[in-house]
């Protein structure tokens, strides 16, 4: 087997148990300063999840040696890593604490199933807040003066529904009451 190929596999990975945040996944929209469209999630990943982080940090640590010959030019620090300490950077975002979480992303629509590999079609029935395993790839990169890892979406598979998050707005009908015209008669 080529180095190429087990480096490629090193860096592929299915998590473990995350949930999913900022899901944009059916359209593709700009992410951050780029005009550039893509897909994306952020994968908010237990701390408590200890194998699974680990298993996050060796595809991670993988990429960054692949970089240091192939990208880096033998050096490795400074870099941008994705796997980030949400107690850290999103204080104030109670969705993030006791999580570390990873921007994932892709120009072309990821694959998206159910918990039984059924294709998931509907933007309805995934949301941000929903519990999932995501496939990702982790590789180097170096543009505008930045270098590091990131980390490429290939498909989700969402396991089990969960509180929805930000942006619920909720159904009209359990924002409103019954109305009827005539409490509003000083209209006429």
């Amino acid at each position: 087997m080529s180095t190429t190929s087990t480096t490629a596999q090193a860096t592929r990975l299915t998590t473990c148990l995350v949930r999913f945040s900022y899901l944009k996944v059916f359209k593709a929209e700009a992410v951050g300063d780029s005009d550039e469209l893509k897909f994306s999630v952020a994968l908010l990943v237990p701390k408590s999840d200890k194998a699974g982080v680990k298993a996050i940090e060796t595809a991670i640590a993988t990429a960054v040696a692949e970089g240091k010959t192939t990208k880096f030019g033998g050096k490795t620090g400074g870099l941008k890593l994705p796997l980030r300490d949400g107690d850290v950077e999103k204080p104030d975002d109670e969705n993030y604490a006791g999580m570390w979480f990873i921007n994932a992303n892709c120009k072309t629509k990821p694959g998206i199933v159910d918990k039984n590999l059924q294709a998931i079609i509907s933007p309805e029935d995934i949301k941000s807040g929903d519990w999932g395993k995501a496939n990702v790839t982790f590789y180097p990169f170096v543009m505008k003066g930045n270098k590091g890892v990131a980390c490429g979406l290939n498909h989700l598979q969402k396991i089990k529904d969960g509180e929805a998050l930000g942006g619920n707005i909720g159904k009209p009908e359990d924002a409103f009451d019954v109305e009827d015209e005539e409490d509003y008669s000083f209209l006429d």
